[in-house]
């Protein structure tokens, strides 16, 4: 999968941040976890903005900013030969940003984006606004000998899958236990989290504890 296959993939803008918010909330059930791991979400990231960030923990992440002109996502392989990094000129792989609306512009000097050289930290980029009826990237000319080079497959399978099965594969070898899909679907579908669930994905953890973690993340429904 390239950033073409995952613009392709991606489903409608509502149905991405409701995707993005339940990534979140299951990260922090069966995590335990105070602040978000591996998912997380910022519904409060700026003014008007909604944010979505994974990061492995390895040098690779993502971050989908959902704004009042569209969304604007980015991504960052950190082994890619696409990297900025990957020479002494520490630019952007050609075409990354070709065609880029100006209203994203912003997006691409924010400072979480970018390392202190204020370059964009990304082997992938994608956006859409609001009157746009799909999901848009530049004109990208991939490495002859290395197609997939952006990273795009390992950073946005489980987003781009957008099941709970595909995320129950994902967590069950992350985090190297059984976890029962109900329970994870409940979480995918955004209904209200309860002490059942929360006991079935994390045995012991509080609902009290949890619930107002999965609250600040944007998720909608606590009982």
């Amino acid at each position: 999968m390239t950033i073409y296959d995952l613009t392709r993939a991606l489903p409608d803008p509502q149905t991405l941040r409701d995707r993005c918010r339940a990534l979140a909330a299951l990260e922090l059930v069966i995590s335990g976890n105070q602040d978000g791991g591996y998912f997380s979400y910022d519904p409060a990231w700026g003014p008007g903005e909604e944010a979505a960030f994974m990061e492995n923990g390895s040098g690779d992440e993502y971050a989908i900013v959902f704004t009042e002109h569209g969304v604007f996502g980015l991504g960052f392989a950190h082994e890619s030969p696409m990297s900025p990094w990957g020479d002494e000129d520490t630019a952007l792989w050609p075409g990354l940003l070709d065609g880029i609306p100006e209203v994203f512009r912003p997006q691409l000097t924010e400072p979480a984006f970018c390392e202190e050289e204020g370059v964009l930290q990304a082997t992938a980029v994608f956006w859409r606004e609001t009157a746009d009826t799909a999901w848009r990237a530049g004109k990208v000319d991939f490495p002859a000998d290395e197609p997939y080079a952006d990273g795009v497959d390992d950073l946005f399978e489980v987003l781009a899958a957008g099941t709970p099965e595909a995320y129950r594969a994902f967590a069950e070898d992350y985090y190297e236990a059984d976890l029962p899909l109900d329970a994870i679907r409940h979480l995918w579908e955004l209904r209200p989290l309860t002490q059942e669930i929360v006991d079935a994905l994390n045995p012991g953890l509080p609902l009290e504890a949890v619930g107002p973690r999965v609250a600040r993340c944007g998720y909608p429904q606590l009982r």
